[in-house]
């Protein structure tokens, strides 16, 4: 435990929660040319990502200003002098005979090694509406088309120095972050903050607590003071606003990992699926639906590629709605937990309607295919997505 680290009580408020100041919505401007808005979330715009002559906007991570939002409530605003984090559980050193926690203040976070990490955070619903628009399937939630999804430099703790700095202990099974939003209130149920269980074996492999996005501070609509970045993995994992931590020697769950967050419908099981971890393989063009190319001249078109399994192998474009493919010039050397930034020439030699495609393979050979699998809540949209142009 750091020096300055508080034993305190774990029952009741922290002073992180006693500082917290609720702010509906978002805080942060959301241009249109930049953001599509969805109620509380905010959905990047892919054409913002190139300026109108093609040239490259936005490099591997995304400007925090133009990083998109998804917030189940609204962005709250915390003193980060005030924040403490709080560990506690059965699955710390003295936690079950004393029923007494462990906090860290952000000067405590900021003593321990820091690490700095690229990866991406990506919604679990992001491409949801495509089972609508190309699946003709109905679905519930948040209309995302891909969007829901961006790359950031982020430094902060790994969750193993924390959890060992406040004594896990080799019975732990899982770790549960939980945020200092707001209640999430829907059809007259209080589902409380938004928190979701980690098995202990993914918390102390890659999960960072991060206080930094993109060097400078976090923002309150990206979880400052601290939030977890868990590479790979559906974006609700990634809690942002962190305020207490449980630790526990036993599995625990919260309505995210039971009532939300897990496949339901006639392809799975009655009682549901397994609770979401790893997110599926996708491809996005850097260029607007429907955008209007000349014929009879070069164009590059530009896009990324990326899966939660493992880092792109392999990506494809076809510019025929898929009757033929052929490879795209990767622009990025390939890493896990993040996108590739690629490229492919065409020349459209007439006008009309076009269809362009784009698939990827990871190396462990998961690819997308032509149909995603129908979940009832519309989850993990990984299939090709058809991308219309107008040759003018």
């Amino acid at each position: 435990m750091p020096a300055s680290a508080t034993p305190v009580c774990a029952p009741g408020r922290t002073a992180a929660e006693e500082v917290i100041r609720a702010v509906p919505g978002i805080v942060k401007p959301l241009p249109a040319e930049w953001f599509v808005a969805h109620d509380t979330n905010a959905e990047m715009r892919w054409d913002a990502l190139r300026d109108a002559d093609g040239t490259a906007a936005i490099g591997r991570h995304v400007p925090t200003e133009r990083f998109f939002v998804r917030n189940h409530t609204g962005t709250p605003l915390i003193d980060p002098d005030g924040w403490r984090l709080k560990l506690f559980g059965s699955g710390l050193r003295g936690a079950p005979s004393a029923g007494r926690a462990v906090e860290f203040g952000l000067a405590d976070l900021r003593a321990l090694p820091s690490t700095r990490i690229d990866a991406l955070i990506e919604c679990a619903g992001n491409g949801r509406r495509y089972y609508r628009d190309q699946q003709h399937q109905d679905v519930p939630g948040t209309p995302w088309a891909l969007g829901g999804v961006g790359s950031a430099s982020w430094r902060g703790v790994r969750l193993a120095e924390v959890l060992r700095a406040a004594g896990l202990t080799e019975d732990a099974v899982d770790v549960m972050a939980v945020g200092l939003d707001r209640h999430y209130v829907v059809g007259g149920v209080d589902h409380g903050p938004v928190r979701r269980p980690l098995p202990v074996a993914k918390a102390v492999d890659d999960v960072l607590l991060a206080y930094e996005m993109n060097g400078e501070p976090l923002t309150p609509d990206h979880g400052a003071p601290a939030r977890l970045v868990v590479p790979g993995w559906v974006g609700v994992a990634s809690i942002k606003w962190v305020g207490s931590i449980e630790v526990a020697d036993h599995p625990l769950s919260s309505p995210w990992n039971t009532d939300f967050y897990r496949m339901f419908g006639p392809d799975h099981p009655p009682g549901g699926g397994a609770p979401l971890g790893p997110q599926v393989v996708k491809s996005a063009f850097e260029l607007a639906v429907g955008a209007e190319l000349a014929a009879g001249r070069e164009h590059r078109l530009h896009g990324r590629s990326w899966s939660g399994g493992a880092p792109v192998a392999l990506v494809e474009v076809s510019t025929d709605g898929g009757l033929s493919w052929r490879p795209a010039e990767p622009a990025d050397e390939p890493l896990a937990g993040n996108w590739t930034r690629w490229s492919a020439a065409w020349r459209p030699e007439r006008p009309g309607r076009y269809e362009l495609r784009a698939r990827a393979t990871d190396r462990l050979g998961a690819t997308q295919p032509e149909r995603a699998p129908f979940n009832r809540e519309g989850y993990l949209f990984g299939a090709v997505v058809a991308h219309p142009v107008t040759v003018v």
